[in-house]
């Protein structure tokens, strides 16, 4: 089995070698078990997908703002960063942060509540129980089972992206009762390696989509001077306008956050393992704490950012324009299709689910421009 890049892992890490995956498999000598499941993301067509998919504008809107393939991509390497530092598992760290938004409708969050009220009788939607769907059966790539049989371990970090599930309602309702043939313990905490990609999922949109914002105009540096943490950036760079462009001073400032959130995470990580007395990979699994966070201060920041963006951004009457149409448009689309399935949709291709759940997976699959395209000729 190959080595990892940095030698002998951190009893922390989740090892090379997975416990296993759902259907038995050669090994290879290529590869390890994660880098093998990281390539089978890259290479599905969900992953392709996120490309023309939202992440807050939508993706008709312009050339350079990220989509939910750039961030995907943003989120894996802010995630190797952390892994590498703890020495942990990297490959498997990517794999999850690469696959994380694989479940996520047209139109960003929008179209997902659009989604999620067309299937409120049928048992919902929520894009994370849609990526579990997406890599156990609706990808299609091989000969002897469904799905792209990823490992127990990179299962367990994408089912737990938001910590360990308590209510299994939805998850049943969406994939079925013991989907998981006892297989995965929902109760544990995840690995390390599953924080790591959650919380630098937090960093890249924080960051991002301030990018983002601030390049769109639709707010301008003197809006953020009350967000603690960010004050005091901005001010330090807001002395070099008259030497460099505006652009190039909001890049300066998003990098200087992204380093800021990092260290952070770093120091509290390691707080956290020593408060909790964590010596191994076991006691982190029994952990009833979440290990990988950010200090109360840059808590504050977190919330503040968000809140912010909230209303400057995702409300903001441009983006919520588009926003509103793209849950006309997935609406109409989920009823007209419901009239005659057949006619849009090779229902052979989706076994055992209801008519509804097949609208809703087709749908979901969609990118932005493919539903607009549809909507104008229906």
């Amino acid at each position: 089995m190959q080595k990892n890049s940095i030698g002998k892992l951190s009893k922390f890490a989740v090892p090379l070698v997975s416990k296993g995956r759902f259907f038995k498999e050669k090994k290879t000598d290529l590869r390890n078990d994660f880098q093998r499941d990281r390539d089978r993301i890259i290479h599905s067509t969900a992953f392709r997908r996120l490309k023309h998919k939202t992440q807050v504008f939508v993706n008709t809107s312009g050339d350079h703002f990220r989509t939910r393939i750039t961030h995907s991509l943003e989120v894996s390497q802010i995630a190797r960063t952390l892994s590498k530092y703890f020495n942990l598992n990297e490959d498997l760290s990517e794999t999850l942060s690469l696959a994380h938004d694989l479940g996520h409708t047209p139109f960003g969050h929008a179209g997902e509540e659009a989604l999620n009220d067309c299937m409120k009788n049928y048992g919902g939607f929520d894009h994370n129980i849609q990526t579990l769907r997406i890599i156990t059966i609706l990808e299609n790539r091989y000969y002897d089972f469904k799905g792209l049989n990823l490992s127990i371990e990179t299962l367990d970090g994408l089912i737990k992206h938001n910590g360990p599930i308590k209510d299994l309602t939805k998850l049943n309702k969406i994939l079925g009762n013991n989907f998981f043939k006892k297989k995965i313990n929902f109760a544990l905490n995840s690995s390390l390696e599953a924080q790591i990609a959650s919380i630098s999922d937090d960093i890249a949109y924080n960051s991002h989509d301030l990018e983002d914002g601030l390049k769109s105009n639709l707010f301008g540096l003197n809006h953020l001077t009350n967000i603690p943490v960010l004050n005091k950036i901005i001010l330090k760079h807001k002395k070099k306008l008259k030497r460099y462009s505006i652009d190039l001073i909001i890049r300066q400032i998003i990098r200087e956050i992204i380093n800021a959130m990092v260290s952070d995470v770093i120091n509290t990580t390691k707080k956290n393992i020593k408060l909790y007395k964590i010596k191994n990979l076991k006691d982190i699994y029994r952990s009833k704490n979440k290990l990988v966070t950010f200090s109360q201060n840059m808590q504050k920041f977190d919330k503040k950012i968000k809140s912010f963006l909230k209303q400057k951004m995702y409300f903001h009457k441009n983006v919520n324009s588009k926003t509103n149409y793209g849950r006309k448009v997935i609406t109409k689309l989920f009823f007209q299709i419901k009239t005659n399935p057949k006619k849009y949709i090779n229902i052979k291709k989706y076994s055992n689910s209801n008519i509804e759940r097949i609208i809703c997976d087709y749908i979901a699959g969609m990118t932005d421009r493919y539903a607009i395209n549809l909507y104008n000729q229906i």
